[in-house]
């Protein structure tokens, strides 16, 4: 009886034992996972698959680890798998229509999502998942059209190993490879990336001059993605994935000079957000503007494309994400901006061919329109990292089947008869006018372009000059705001509204169409009266007509952009009638008014309503011979109004120094909370 009890016991301690040791191997998974070493989470996955045991869990997190690692591909076998054992993780049916995509099984993903929502409970899944049954209806119609680009390996560049996200400036091509590396980047299996160069004209590539940008490597850690300001003397590339920090959000952004025939230091720009995974930069045409792609908080999932400013002591700041039209909950990336004004940028999350997918991005009739650019630019496998070095030729990225290995360069020739581009540009001024009636430049004033919804289209600052420039686009209503310590912001409307150029007009490739346009910012000056143009009131009346509730609104909208003035509402009348009759009249021409300005949203203790009757006039009532005056009277009947109050200190000799600063940083991104109860 003992032995046997014993007997019992060692078995017993042996099938715990076996237990134990084979869910160690899911647990290590899951810790690799958790680091970011999807590589060696993957070995271990595999392991606990073989021993039979949480075999789900273990199938869907060796599919995650292959997603994760851009092995979607490879990932379906897995997908399928932990569904048939029943996974309970809704999203796992998303991720095994995307794999179905990458190996170009399109209907089949479409029927399996379909099928899938019959029963799906989580909404958010819901609202995923129908989105991309909507995609593939669309992917499968694109597919059916006739490609324009024709496409080719750069076989002399490539290698077995990755060499992607090229660059060309100044006669050579820049990228990113892992050829020739030492250390292993734990994620992938494979050597850490660093940065490329090699002459070039367009597309032949002199080989024996392939270099490392030596001042550019770091130990340890990858390097890439890089991108160029317009003159080519300033560098942004993206750096990090050292395998020191959990997960792999360690990669930031970095700017480095060429000085005295070599790039600088590096340094981290203000931009980058050290708790996220920030890279794929790319300069504006014109250097002030900087997209890239992130995970940081506040976007839509995944990683997502956002667009910093540089002001003007050249730091990068007033970082906005580009919103739901171009981000969605998937991944986008490596965002570029050509000279026509096409943000061309890849996704997962648009309707693709599986994988990342090139998309170009650019306005047409008031709205943004997005277009998968087809086969044979997009494959079933990753394609991203685009650059064009003209109208129609370029360079981007692919991990497809038939090239060297791992991620290849390829070329492209886009040879669409109607590629013919018109480019619609704003120039402006800012100007104030002086006591004597003459414009004034305003060097440093802030200006926004904004669209007819509010939406901020571009940010300029004005030079020594005054003058600003923006792009702009057929058959668009405009508004151009303006802000300068110390002036009261401004918003001037513009249109190009009938003023586009027919497309069967175009002989040239490339036109350029420039409009000019001025903005006048009022300087803030205590008690100096401003009249409101068009305020006009029915005779013996103070109700506001439909024409002076137009003026009105701008009023508010000066009040809203400016929220620390104060101001008193004037109203005048002309001599005729009994002095103290319109001095009754005028009052309640003023009373109404700011009583229309506080049904507008205006704070009453920010208004101050006053009567003048024709106590002060500007224009004489009569002429010298004592006849009327009418055009005299028409000036006399007028609504002015003038800044009474705002946020000022005095200074050490006793003066009063304007706190306008406020007003440019709230209009401007700044912290406004000191705006409350205004």
């Amino acid at each position: 009886m003992k032995i046997r009890f014993l007997s019992l016991m060692l078995l017993l301690i042996c099938s715990l034992s076996g237990c134990f040791l084979q869910n160690m191997s899911l647990k290590k998974g899951h810790k690799k996972f958790d680091d970011g070493e999807y590589n060696i989470a993957i070995k271990h996955y595999k392991k606990q698959i073989a021993s039979g045991k949480e075999v789900a869990e273990a199938n869907y997190h060796l599919a995650e680890a292959y997603r994760l690692s851009n092995r979607t591909k490879e990932a379906l076998p897995y997908y399928e798998a932990a569904l048939k054992s029943g996974v309970p993780e809704e999203m796992a049916n998303y991720y095994y229509a995307k794999s179905l995509v990458a190996n170009q099984k399109y209907k089949e993903a479409k029927d399996h999502l379909t099928y899938f929502l019959q029963g799906a409970k989580d909404e958010e899944v819901i609202d995923i998942c129908n989105n991309y049954v909507d995609n593939l209806t669309v992917l499968m119609k694109e597919e059916e059209e006739e490609p324009t680009f024709k496409v080719k390996n750069l076989e002399a560049i490539n290698t077995e190993f990755a060499e992607y996200a090229p660059v060309y400036t100044k006669g050579k091509l820049y990228f990113t490879s892992n050829k020739a590396g030492n250390d292993i980047y734990r994620a992938t299996g494979t050597p850490f990336t660093h940065i490329w160069t090699v002459k070039t004209k367009g597309a032949r590539v002199e080989m024996e001059t392939a270099e490392q940008i030596k001042e550019l490597y770091s130990n340890g850690a990858n390097e890439g993605t890089i991108t160029f300001s317009p003159d080519g003397k300033t560098m942004i590339f993206a750096r990090g994935n050292t395998g020191r920090r959990k997960g792999t959000n360690d990669v930031n952004l970095y700017e480095t000079k060429f000085r005295k025939g070599k790039w600088s230091e590096p340094k981290m720009i203000a931009a980058s957000d050290p708790q996220a995974w920030d890279s794929a930069p790319a300069f504006s045409p014109d250097g002030k503007l900087l997209y890239f792609a992130s995970n940081r908080k506040g976007g839509m999932g995944g990683t997502d494309i956002y667009v910093a400013s540089k002001d003007g002591r050249g730091r990068w700041g007033n970082v906005r994400n580009l919103g739901n039209k171009i981000n969605t909950a998937d991944n986008e990336s490596f965002p570029y901006l050509s000279d026509a004004g096409k943000l061309y940028f890849a996704s997962e999350g648009h309707p693709g061919f599986g994988g990342l997918d090139l998309f170009v991005a650019e306005r047409k009739d008031g709205k943004l329109q997005i277009r998968n650019l087809g086969k044979p630019v997009n494959s079933p496998a990753d394609d991203f990292g685009i650059f064009l070095f003209s109208l129609n030729k370029g360079f981007f990225s692919s991990n497809r089947e038939g090239g060297a290995g791992d991620d290849d360069i390829y070329t492209f020739v886009n040879s669409d008869p109607q590629l013919k581009v018109v480019n619609y540009y704003l120039t402006g001024t800012a100007v104030t006018i002086n006591d004597e009636g003459t414009e004034e430049i305003l060097a440093d004033t802030q200006v926004k372009l904004m669209d007819a919804n509010g939406e901020v289209l571009g940010e300029a600052t004005a030079n020594e000059d005054g003058k600003f420039k923006f792009r702009v686009y057929p058959a668009e209503n405009y508004t151009l705001f303006g802000a300068k310590t110390d002036y009261l912001t401004s918003r001037t409307p513009f249109s190009t509204v009938g003023k586009t150029v027919s497309q069967d007009r175009l002989v040239k490739k490339i036109t350029n169409v420039v409009f000019e346009k001025k903005i006048i910012l009022e300087p803030i000056v205590l008690d100096k009266p401003i009249v409101l143009e068009n305020i006009y009131y029915d005779f013996d009346k103070a109700e506001i007509r439909e024409d002076a509730a137009v003026e009105l609104d701008k009023l508010t909208n000066l009040l809203n952009d400016n929220p620390k003035i104060r101001i008193e509402l004037g109203s005048h009348t002309d001599s005729r009638g009994e002095a103290a009759y319109n001095a009754d009249l005028s009052q309640r021409r003023a009373n109404s008014a700011v009583a229309y300005l506080i049904k507008s949203g205006i704070a009453a203790n920010r208004l101050k309503a006053k009567g003048y009757g024709e106590s002060t006039p500007i224009a004489a009532n009569t002429n010298e011979d004592g006849s009327d005056n009418p055009e005299g009277r028409q000036k006399n009947r007028r609504t002015e109004f003038k800044i009474i109050g705002l946020d000022a200190k005095k200074n050490a000799d006793g003066q009063v120094e304007y706190q306008s600063k406020d007003l440019e940083e709230r209009f401007f991104g700044g912290d406004d909370e000191d705006d409350e109860g205004q």
